[in-house]
C-alpha cells in the first residue's frame, strides 16, 4: 500500500514537502484499529527515514524498515488514508 492522493509520487519520500527519492520502506500498522494482516507502507529518503520511523514508534506502532528499490513502487495500488506525514522541514 504505497501512496495515496496526498502522498509523494510513487518512489518519493512520504515526509510532507519532501520530493527526494525513497531509499527505505517503512511498513507499519496501528494495532488499535488494524488487524494483524493490515499493514501500511510509507517511503522515506535517507534524510527522513529516522524521523518517520520514530514518529510511528512513539505511538507504539509495530514498525519494520527495509530498503526500497524504485521498482517496488509498481506493487500494490494506493489505499485511502495512507498520506504524507508532518509539515514543513525536518
Amino acid at each position: 500500500m504505497i501512496g495515496s492522493l496526498d502522498a509523494a509520487p510513487a518512489g518519493g519520500c512520504s515526509r510532507a514537502g519532501c520530493r527526494e527519492a525513497a531509499t527505505s520502506r517503512i511498513d507499519w500498522r496501528n494495532p488499535k484499529i488494524h488487524a494483524e494482516d493490515r499493514v501500511k507502507t510509507w517511503l522515506a529518503c535517507d534524510e527522513h527515514v529516522d524521523y518517520l520511523r520514530e514518529f510511528l514508534a512513539a505511538r507504539s506502532f509495530p514498525v519494520r524498515v527495509s530498503s526500497f528499490e524504485a521498482t517496488d513502487a509498481a506493487a500494490p495500488a494506493p489505499s485511502p488514508g495512507a498520506g504524507a506525514v508532518g509539515g514543513g522541514s525536518a
